[in-house]
């Protein structure tokens, strides 16, 4: 039986840059909010870029050394104009500066962005050690200006955002654990040579962890957390030494919360997403379970969530029901210097962990 076909932005997790299928959250003029993007290394940036224009964003250039990701990206984006990182940095008018470039590199360039008195939009890992982590928090001190990360697995899902609603509402209770599952599919003819670098990269719980992280603080309304175990190995890629496909690790949080993720590099190819992405929330009165990108046992559509408290046993299709706010509240943020969207905090928190549990984390094989 042949697999069932997936559109490029859902069997392509490198270049996945989902659009809102019906509630938009724009919160700006044309004009009032402007940006620009730098250093487009990663596909994510296709997806932090759409984002802001949904939401009001106008986008004024594009920098990358490469002359070919540059054409790549106005062919998506014509509305911006190729333009060097000085001339970037000197445009008064522009607000933020997007940037997707090599995981090792983006402390550094937030850094230098945020002294050149823009805010920082940051693909997730935000950082790959934890000196570039302390150089980042002492430059919001010094300059004033937003280190933003772009958790796209929490942020651009439409039943991760229905989860948090319904966390709030108190439909399942205190949270007290979360299940993380964040498999991806490598697609190894896309990656760049960084990209199995260890020193690049940072590491799969680094990278692909600071998601998972992120949502475990999130879901369970944590302030802080420490890491109680972590594992990586390289089961499958044995041709690229220092590359891992698999890392996992628990975590316990300040109220109490207890985490569990997975990662792995290791999607199998009849699978219609690039990964099967999965969040299970346990709470004292009910527990949730989205399943973000495929429904592989009903419909194998993405934004399925789940949930069962004393009340309800119910399916939902969040599918163009929710948006994503996030990035509207984002432009807000920067606009009126408020901390609505995510706190700076938050943000540091949930990449020092990451960059912890990695420099942690038990070498079981590779």
């Amino acid at each position: 039986m042949l697999a069932p076909q997936a559109a490029p932005e859902r069997s392509d997790g490198l270049n996945y840059a989902p659009v809102s299928r019906g509630v938009k959250h724009v919160v700006c003029r044309p004009g009032e909010f402007v940006f620009s993007a730098a250093h487009l290394d990663h596909g994510h940036i296709y997806g932090m870029t759409a984002a802001l224009l949904e939401a009001g964003g106008t986008l004024r250039h594009v920098f990358d050394p490469s002359e070919k990701a540059v054409a790549a990206f106005l062919e998506k984006f014509p509305q911006a104009r190729a333009a060097s990182l000085d001339e970037i940095l000197a445009d008064s008018e522009v607000m933020l500066v997007a940037s997707a470039a090599v995981n090792c590199l983006r402390g550094g360039i937030g850094v230098g962005i945020m002294r050149a008195g823009k805010d920082y939009f940051c693909d997730k890992p935000l950082f790959t050690t934890l000196d570039q982590a302390a150089a980042a928090r002492a430059a919001v001190r010094e300059t004033g200006r937003k280190y933003l990360g772009y958790f796209s697995e929490r942020l651009h899902s439409e039943c991760a955002v229905k989860a948090g609603e319904l966390i709030r509402e108190g439909r399942i209770g205190r949270p007290v654990q979360v299940i993380g599952l964040g498999p991806h599919r490598v697609n190894i003819p896309s990656r760049p040579a960084w990209f199995f670098d260890p020193d690049k990269f940072g590491g799969i719980i680094c990278d692909l962890g600071s998601h998972q992280i992120e949502q475990f603080l999130y879901f369970t309304g944590a302030e802080s957390a420490r890491i109680s175990a972590s594992r990586v190995a390289n089961y499958r890629h044995k041709r690229y030494p220092g590359f891992q496909d698999f890392g996992d690790a628990g975590l316990v949080a300040d109220n109490g919360a207890v985490g569990y993720f997975r990662l792995d590099w290791l999607t199998p190819d009849a699978l219609e997403a690039w990964g099967d992405g999965r969040t299970f929330i346990l709470g004292t009165e009910g527990y949730i379970e989205l399943r973000k990108y495929t429904d592989i046992g009903g419909s194998r559509q993405p934004d399925t969530l789940f949930l069962v408290n004393n009340k309800v046993n119910e399916r939902m299709d969040l599918r163009g029901k929710t948006g994503y706010p996030f990035f509207g509240q984002l432009i807000l943020d920067c606009l009126n210097r408020t901390e609505k969207a995510m706190t700076q905090e938050h943000i540091f928190l949930a990449s020092e962990l990451a960059v912890k549990a990695q420099a942690a984390a038990e070498i079981v094989e590779g």
